[in-house]
């Protein structure tokens, strides 16, 4: 990382990235790299859809219970095998920032503000979302 990047600039906040994950220490492009948006709507859409599915089935589609089976769901598979069902089709993977396996604490706290949807439509210029920087998480590609 260039030392311009790491300079501290107004609030201490660090520059915008040259890339999603520059200031993490993340590629560019590649395994390891932030996961872009086309990937991320493609698991969204799958997850959402699984999360229908259920609903329909057990719920006669009812609205809450679609959301609680999308939360259950990424708070049941990210700790298990490292991301939904949707995540791991794309070639996606969620990370805890520090290494090592991400627990049970950090997919709670992610999956609950991603269910009220607001969270994740805020983003830094890593591509990150408020869910995952509370979580303290990125979602990379594998």
């Amino acid at each position: 990382m260039p030392a311009s990047a790491s300079k501290p600039t107004t609030f201490g906040q660090l520059p915008p990235s040259k890339w999603p994950g520059e200031r993490l220490g993340l590629p560019d492009a590649g395994p390891r790299s932030v996961a872009r948006v086309g990937r991320r709507l493609g698991a969204l859409a799958i997850d959402w859809g699984l999360a229908v599915a259920a609903s329909m089935i057990f719920f006669s589609y009812n609205p809450f219970a679609t959301s609680l089976i999308f939360v259950v769901m990424q708070i049941l598979f990210i700790p298990t095998i490292g991301g939904s069902i949707g995540h791991r089709l794309f070639g996606l993977r969620i990370v805890p920032l520090v290494g090592g396996w991400v627990g049970l604490w950090r997919p709670v706290v992610r999956s609950v503000l991603l269910g009220i949807v607001i969270p994740a439509l805020v983003w830094d210029s890593d591509q990150r979302g408020f869910h995952d920087k509370v979580a303290g998480t990125v979602l990379i590609r594998f």
